[in-house]
């Protein structure tokens, strides 16, 4: 999975972005009679979206994220129910392409951020820079093996075959053999 550094290249806020900008376009039409408060819903449904995404990336810990992911989820089916419910009035008809295509992206990022939230959920990572149990425990026996195996190296005879390997001289602190560096 690919480490984004920045928001603004998270596929489901591009997606979301197209969505907001979907829905200013359908606002800044004049001949779409709306009412004053459908218009200013859809407008912070559309663009709680986008943001919400952007700040639970921003934010420090997995559980803030999902919480985030959670309210740009809500928000997007919000605007998906906005559409829907003025999909048949037949004076919005000449403009229901403008409406489906809203409906569209907004279904699109429903299904982003329910796998984004999926993968995290999964994920063996808990909190921030926390992982589950099982990690946990197989990164300290990876851990306590490579310990393990240090110690042996450092404590071998000179007579042990492999005395002067490199791996042992390193772990003495020693230069490889020829006067390399370690």
């Amino acid at each position: 999975m690919p480490a984004y550094k920045h928001f603004e290249d998270l596929p489901s806020w591009q997606v979301a972005a197209a969505l907001y900008n979907a829905v200013l376009d359908l606002l800044e039409n004049d001949a779409i009679k709306l009412s004053s408060g459908y218009r200013n819903q859809l407008d912070r449904a559309a663009l709680s979206v986008s943001n919400n995404i952007a700040e639970g990336f921003e934010r420090v810990t997995t559980n803030e994220l999902i919480a985030f992911l959670a309210i740009a989820r809500g928000s997007a089916s919000e605007v998906r129910s906005m559409m829907a419910v003025v999909r048949e009035r037949p004076r919005l008809q000449p403009h229901r392409a403008a409406f489906e295509r809203i409906a569209e992206l907004a279904g699109a990022c429903l299904r982003q951020l329910t796998a984004w939230i999926a993968s995290i959920e999964q994920g063996p990572i808990q909190g921030k820079r926390h992982l589950t149990g099982d990690q946990t425990r197989r990164r300290e026996a990876d851990q306590n093996a490579s310990d393990f195996r240090l110690i042996f190296l450092r404590t071998l005879t000179p007579a042990h075959p492999l005395y002067n390997s490199p791996e042992a001289r390193a772990a003495r602190g020693l230069p490889p053999m020829g006067g390399g560096k370690p």
